[in-house]
């Protein structure tokens, strides 16, 4: 027997041993009815696939990196598979194997569903079975040639656009540049409402790509606000709103998981002033925060949305002077959340303390109540029913609900 087919023997049998599954073999003809994964539209995620010889077909997300660290991360996947219509296609996803704070911590257990659309736009939930190995499987059937996978419903620059399109001429909305990304894409901050209002809300989604639901909550929001009828202006009577609505777009354009291109995580670091190099959408954030309190403008109130698998309220606790005061007015947004929205899954420990995001740094340094708020990616307890954008953007047009009857309690 020659040596590279020993060899290929040798790594087949390592890797059954090891739970890992059938080893992709170049030899192995694609199966039935499948044709191709298009990778070549906006957001899709980086990927490269091959076939097992029992037919499946296997994707192997690829990483981003943390810059100066081991950290890595691959989580979010969005493609176009190409088929005979009514080819049944299994799908198995690797590589899932991510390191989080120096430490091993696979994804695999957060991905129990996976969303599918044949249109790029109507888009349905179906579960995921979990494998031996950190591994998924995903079993589709092709309603027609072409068929979206995605993790979550995706959120894309096009999309942003045409929201910030649709609301630009309104009178009660003022769009501003604050700055670039490295890659030379403009950062908005989007406020609705009279900024002499009496008080101020911040929202920053998307600070890691493939957390679209921070999108489709904000949205939820805008338009809501944008209603123009006796509760909307109720609301704007009270409060306005600023929100960054997209902050890492070079990772969404890219279909990058957590990091930025420059390797910066741009939920971290906060404790400290952010370099303009490495993560300019975090120092242009800075900047305009500072403008603002220097304008006697600070917010009162500052949400940053993400997606996990869990769907907390993240009540930071930094060694800061008054922090009771501060726990205690999260807890009456907690309150307020389960009273208007479908939130139940409730708030972290009381032991809870995350360095270095957005929600504690603005507590820290600048003395703003600032929360971390996730949006669980594969069921809504609330709802018993899987996330959709329908269902973001229902929760975020109850915040507005939210923020009215929270200043009405707290008068910070």
């Amino acid at each position: 027997m020659s040596g590279i087919p020993l060899l290929a023997a040798l790594v087949l049998l390592c890797s059954v041993a090891i739970g890992a599954g059938p080893a992709t073999r170049p030899d192995v003809a694609a199966p039935a009815g499948f044709e191709f994964i298009d990778t070549s539209f906006e957001n899709v995620s980086p990927l490269w696939y091959g076939f097992a010889e029992d037919g499946t077909i296997e994707v192997n997300l690829l990483y981003d990196h943390e810059r100066a660290s081991p950290n890595r991360a691959a989580g979010h996947f969005h493609f176009l598979l190409q088929a005979k219509a009514g080819s049944k296609l299994t799908i198995e996803f690797k590589n899932l194997d991510n390191i989080w704070n120096g430490r091993p911590g696979s994804v695999a257990g957060e991905l129990k569903t996976a969303v599918v659309s044949a249109d790029g736009q109507t888009w349905k939930s179906v579960a995921t079975e979990s494998l031996p190995g950190n591994r998924i499987r995903l079993t589709v059937e092709m309603p027609g040639p072409r068929l979206y996978v995605a993790r979550v419903e995706p959120y894309r620059i096009s999309d942003l656009d045409r929201l910030l399109a649709t609301i630009r001429k309104n009178p009660l909305v003022e769009i501003v540049t604050i700055g670039k990304t490295g890659g030379g894409r403009e950062l908005e901050i989007v406020r609705i409402g009279n900024p002499q209002a009496p008080y101020r809300v911040f929202l920053r989604a998307r600070a890691h790509p493939w957390e679209p639901g921070g999108n489709w909550v904000v949205q939820g929001l805008i338009l809501r606000l944008l209603e123009d009828d006796a509760d909307a202006r109720k609301f704007l009577g009270r409060y306005c709103v600023y929100i960054m609505p997209m902050a890492n777009k070079d990772g969404v354009a890219r279909g990058m998981t957590r990091f930025n291109p420059h390797g910066k995580d741009l939920n971290r670091d906060w404790d400290k002033p952010a370099d303009p190099v490495l993560a300019p959408e975090n120092h242009a954030l800075e900047q305009w925060l500072e403008g603002m309190i220097k304008a006697s403008r600070r917010p009162h109130l500052a949400m940053e949305l993400h997606n996990d698998g869990n769907g907390q309220l993240h009540i930071s606790r930094p060694p800061v002077a008054n922090l009771d005061q501060h726990v205690q007015r999260m807890i009456i947004l907690e309150k307020l959340l389960r009273q208007h929205t479908w939130f139940t899954e409730g708030s972290t420990k009381p032991s809870f303390h995350n360095s270095g995001t957005l929600g504690d740094g603005w507590l820290e340094r600048y003395g703003i109540d600032a929360v971390v708020h996730e949006f669980n990616c594969n069921w809504i307890a609330g709802l018993k029913d899987y996330p959709s954008a329908a269902h973001w953007q229902a929760y975020g047009r109850k915040l507005a609900d939210v923020f009215y009857d929270y200043f009405d309690t707290v008068k910070p």
